[in-house]
């Protein structure tokens, strides 16, 4: 008898383990540790860990947005957040080198999350009062393949300048490039990441360095070429000793996602995040204290994914046709 107990107890435990689902794995790109994007997608990972135990979410530091972006075309990762200019030029094949005549048209959207402007910081004493002053300086210009490399070309275009026109050209990580600013390794840095990111908080603590400021004109030549970019001005005092506010160019920054991913699991993360835990979602950074499912379709420039489509529409948002889903 009690052999057949134990043949009993063990035959319903398999029986239970034939019937439970299978855990799903799903890796998020982010960014730099020192950036936004890496504590985001760590925070959206918890969530996800957290209150849907039949997935498990894991965040790693990557290179930046067309990075995420082509790791989504060749199923490396599975979410992702990513710039909507960059979204754009690679779902269309267009701008970027790298994606220019090969389309990824796996991508698609989730939601905009915030904005983030391009920040470029100088060091004082480098003679750089001015985008025309940086020719023949060391300039961090962004991490391969990132986001941020591809604004710097577009600030410098507009003013007539390219990489060619800097005494030398820095990639890497932002926190090692402010590091070099403050240590006068180089003279100036571009940066596209949300308002009080620890790189910039570091560098203005310990550095000579100051917040410079594009001119109106050139914000206005951007918006017209460039219609994803929009104006931000900077409070003074956002960051240390900074006495005066400075404007630039902003980019939106997206949750993106691929067109493998069922709908069913992109709807239930989609709203676990904006509607069921919103309130977590939101402190996870205070870049995403303003965030609204209503205002989550304002300037994405990629179809949405019919996961998230169900969401905004049961949310009663309406999908502008040229963000609908497609096949």
């Amino acid at each position: 008898m009690k052999k057949n107990n134990i043949f009993l107890v063990a035959f319903m435990g398999l029986a239970l383990l034939s019937v439970a689902p299978a855990k799903k794995f799903i890796t998020i790109g982010s960014g730099g540790y020192t950036g936004t994007y890496y504590p985001v997608s760590v925070g959206i990972a918890k969530i996800i860990n957290t209150y849907l135990p039949d997935i498990h979410a894991n965040a790693i530091s990557t290179g930046g947005s067309l990075y995420n972006i082509i790791a989504i075309q060749t199923g490396n990762v599975q979410l992702a957040l990513a710039q909507n200019d960059t979204s754009y030029y690679a779902y269309s094949g267009t701008v970027i080198e790298k994606v220019r005549g090969k389309p990824t048209d796996k991508l698609r959207g989730i939601a905009v999350l915030y904005k983030q402007p391009i920040h470029i910081l100088v060091r004082n004493g480098s003679g750089i009062a001015a985008i025309p002053d940086m020719r023949g300086h060391n300039v961090y210009v962004g991490d391969v393949g990132s986001g941020t490399e591809q604004n710097t070309k577009l600030i410098l275009k507009s003013y007539g300048l390219s990489f060619d026109d800097l005494g030398s050209v820095v990639h890497g990580k932002a926190g090692a490039a402010a590091q070099m600013l403050v240590d006068g390794r180089i003279d100036a840095m571009f940066f596209s990441a949300a308002v009080g990111s620890s790189a910039f908080v570091q560098a203005a603590e310990k550095g000579d360095i100051f917040f410079l400021s594009l001119d109106q004109e050139h914000i206005d030549k951007l918006k017209r070429a460039y219609p994803f970019y929009s104006q931000l001005t900077v409070p003074a005092g956002t960051y240390p000793k900074q006495r005066r506010p400075f404007t630039s160019i902003a980019v939106s920054s997206l949750l993106v996602t691929s067109a493998d991913m069922g709908a069913d699991d992109i709807y239930r993360i989609s709203r676990l995040l904006f509607v069921d835990k919103l309130s977590k979602f939101k402190i996870i950074k205070p870049v995403l204290l303003n965030f609204s499912l209503s205002k989550g379709l304002e300037g994405m420039p990629i179809p949405i994914h019919e996961g998230a489509a169900r969401l905004y529409r049961e949310q009663g948002v309406a999908i502008p046709g040229e963000l609908a889903p497609v096949q």
